[in-house]
C-alpha cells in the first residue's frame, strides 16, 4: 500500500550509508515511484496557486495606464512601478516565511493559508480610491504569491514519482504562464496587446529554477532552503519591476534587453558547470550524489 509521510519523518535517522543501501536495494522505486495517474489530481490542484499567481502578476500590465489615470498618477513612471512591483515586495515577505509555514502548518495549510492575503489584497485592490489603497492591497496579493508558488514547488516534487518529476514540477509554470495569458485577456479591453509570447518562457528556462530547488536540497531543510530562495528572487524582481520602466525610457529597448540577455548567457555558463543532472532520480538518490565523500 502507498502511503506518504512528512518529508522530515521520512529523511531522520537515515545516513549515507542507509540511503545508498536501500536506493541499490530497490526500496526507494517502491516507494518513491507510484503511479503517475495517482498524484496527477493533487499536482493539478497544487498549481492552481500557481495560476493565481500569475494572474495577479500580470493582470495591471496591459491596465496599468487606465488604473493610473482613474488614480490620478498618470504620467508617473515611480508610481506605476511601484503599483507593479509592491507585490513583489509582498512576495519577498511572504517567501521569508513559507518555509517555516509549510514545516509548521503541512502543506494543504500552507495553500489555504496563502489564499487569504489575496483575496484580501483583490478586493482592496477593486475598490480603493487611491494609490496608497491600490498599494496596500498589491502588497496583500503579493504576500500569498510569497507564499503559495514555493509550497507548490515542494508538495509536486514530494508528490510525484521520479520518472514524471521534470514533467510534474513544469506543470506550476505553464500554470503562471497561463494565469498571465488569463490576465492579457481579461485586459484585451482595456489595451489590445499581443501576449503569445509569454508561453515561449514556460518552454525555456522558466520551470526549471522551483523545480531544481525542490530536488537538491536534504529534505530536513528543503523547505526553509527554498523560503531564502525564493526571497532573493523576489527582491530582484522587486528592483527590476520598480525601475523596469524608468530604464526603458533612460537606455531604450536594445540596450535594456541587451543587459537582460547577457545575464541569460552567463546563467547559461553557470549551468554547465555547476549544476548537476537530476533527471530520473529519486530525491533520495539526489541527496545521496550531493553529500560529500567520506
Amino acid at each position: 500500500m502507498y502511503k506518504r509521510v512528512p518529508s522530515r519523518d521520512l529523511v531522520d535517522g537515515f545516513d549515507r550509508e542507509e540511503i545508498l543501501g536501500q536506493s541499490q536495494n530497490g526500496v526507494w522505486n517502491d516507494i518513491g515511484n507510484p503511479s503517475w495517474k495517482r498524484p496527477l489530481p493533487h499536482v493539478l490542484v497544487a498549481t492552481l496557486t500557481s495560476f493565481l499567481f500569475g494572474y495577479h502578476l500580470g493582470v495591471v500590465n496591459d491596465t496599468l495606464e487606465s488604473i493610473s489615470l482613474d488614480l490620478g498618477f498618470s504620467g508617473s513612471t515611480m508610481a506605476e512601478g511601484l503599483v507593479v512591483s509592491t507585490c513583489l515586495g509582498g512576495a519577498f515577505l511572504g517567501s521569508i516565511f513559507s518555509g517555516w509555514i509549510a514545516d509548521g502548518l503541512g502543506r494543504r495549510r500552507a495553500f489555504q493559508l496563502s489564499a487569504l492575503p489575496m483575496i484580501l489584497g483583490a478586493s482592496m485592490s477593486a475598490t480603493t480610491s487611491g494609490l496608497e489603497g491600490m498599494l496596500l492591497g498589491r502588497f496583500f496579493v503579493g504576500t500569498g504569491m510569497g507564499v503559495g508558488p514555493p509550497v507548490a514547488a515542494l508538495y509536486v516534487s514530494e508528490v510525484s514519482p521520479a520518472f514524471v518529476r521534470g514533467t510534474y514540477g513544469s506543470f506550476t509554470q505553464i500554470a503562471t504562464c497561463f494565469g498571465l495569458l488569463a490576465a492579457l485577456f481579461i485586459g484585451i479591453p482595456a489595451k489590445k496587446v499581443l501576449g503569445w509570447f509569454v508561453l515561449t518562457f514556460s518552454l525555456g528556462a522558466g520551470p526549471v529554477p522551483s523545480l531544481l530547488l525542490s530536488e537538491i536540497f536534504p529534505n530536513r531543510i528543503r523547505a526553509k532552503a527554498m523560503a531564502v530562495c525564493m526571497a532573493v528572487h523576489w527582491v530582484i524582481n522587486f528592483f527590476v519591476g520598480l525601475l523596469f520602466l524608468h530604464l526603458l525610457e533612460l537606455l531604450g529597448p536594445q540596450i535594456l534587453y541587451t543587459i537582460f540577455a547577457t545575464f541569460c548567457l552567463i546563467a547559461v555558463a553557470f549551468v554547465k558547470k555547476n549544476v548537476v543532472e537530476t533527471k530520473g532520480k529519486s530525491l533520495q538518490e539526489i541527496e545521496m550524489a550531493l553529500l560529500p565523500a567520506v
